[in-house]
C-alpha cells in the first residue's frame, strides 16, 4: 500500500495518509473527540479503576499484551536471540552475526517499534495533552507541555503507534497476512478509545506515526543492506 515492490515509497499514498491524519486530528480537536469519547467509551470500563465485563476485560488485556513495553522487549529479545544464534552457529563469529542481523526481519520490526517509541515519547511531552479521564472528572480538557506526568501524555497514543509500527512492518514483510495485521492494529487502536485511555485524535496520530516509522525503517534498511 505504502511501499512499491521495488522497495520505493509510494508517495501518493503517503500524501493521502498525511492529509487524512491532519483532517482527523483537527476534527477531533475541534470537538469530534468529545463526541466519539461519549459514544465509544463506557464509563465503567477504563484503565484507572477495577472493571468488569467481557468486552472491557478483552480490550484491557489487549492493551497489556500490545503495550509499548511488551513491543519493545519482545522485539529486542528477538533481535538479541537471533544475533546470538547466528554468532554461535558460525563459531562465535560476531562480525558475521552483526551483518546478518541488519537484514533480518526481527531487526526490521525492532527498529520500527523503537523509532515509534522514541518519536511518540517526545511528542507526548511536547504536546502535553490531558487524557479523557480528566474530562470525565472535570468536564474540561487541558494542554500542559513539558509535563512528564502520564495524565498529560495522551497525544499521540503510544500503544497505537508501537502496534501499527510493528504490525505494519510484519504486513510488509509477509504480504499474505498484511490485512490480518492491519485489522489487528485497528482493533488495538479502537481498544484505547473503549477503555478511555485516549482520544480518537490521539489514536489517529499514533497510527500515523507507527505507519510512517515502518515505511522509513523498511526503505532505509533495504537501501543500506543492498549496498
Amino acid at each position: 500500500m505504502f511501499m512499491k515492490k521495488v522497495n520505493l515509497v509510494n508517495w501518493k499514498s503517503v500524501v493521502v495518509l498525511v492529509c487524512l491524519t491532519v483532517l482527523g486530528v483537527v476534527a477531533g480537536l475541534m470537538g469530534g473527540d468529545k463526541v466519539l469519547h461519549t459514544l465509544i467509551h463506557k464509563p465503567d470500563c477504563n484503565v484507572w479503576t477495577i472493571t468488569s465485563g467481557f468486552l472491557c476485560s478483552f480490550f484491557l488485556l489487549l492493551g497489556k499484551i500490545f503495550s509499548v513495553k511488551v513491543w519493545f522487549f519482545a522485539s529486542f529479545i528477538s533481535v538479541l536471540a537471533f544475533f546470538v544464534y547466528k554468532a554461535v552457529k558460525n563459531e562465535n563469529d560476531f562480525r558475521y552475526a552483526f551483518v546478518k542481523i541488519k537484514n533480518s526481519y526481527v531487526f526490521y520490526v525492532f527498529a520500527s517499534v523503537f523509532l515509534s517509541i522514541a518519536i511518540t515519547g517526545g511528542l507526548k511531552v511536547l504536546i502535553g495533552r490531558s487524557r479523557p479521564v480528566l474530562f470525565d472528572a472535570l468536564g474540561k480538557t487541558y494542554f500542559e507541555p513539558w509535563v512528564f506526568d502520564s495524565i498529560f501524555n495522551s497525544m499521540p497514543s503510544g500503544h497505537t503507534a508501537a502496534s501499527f509500527a510493528g504490525l505494519c512492518m510484519l504486513g510488509m514483510l509477509f504480504p499474505r497476512v498484511k490485512w490480518l495485521m492491519w485489522i489487528l492494529a485497528v482493533i488495538i487502536g479502537f481498544s484505547r478509545l473503549y477503555v478511555g485511555a485516549h482520544w480518537c485524535s490521539d489514536v489517529i496520530f499514533g497510527a500515523f506515526v507507527g505507519i510512517l516509522c515502518a515505511i522509513i525503517v523498511k526503505s532505509t534498511l533495504k537501501r543500506i543492506n543492498s549496498k
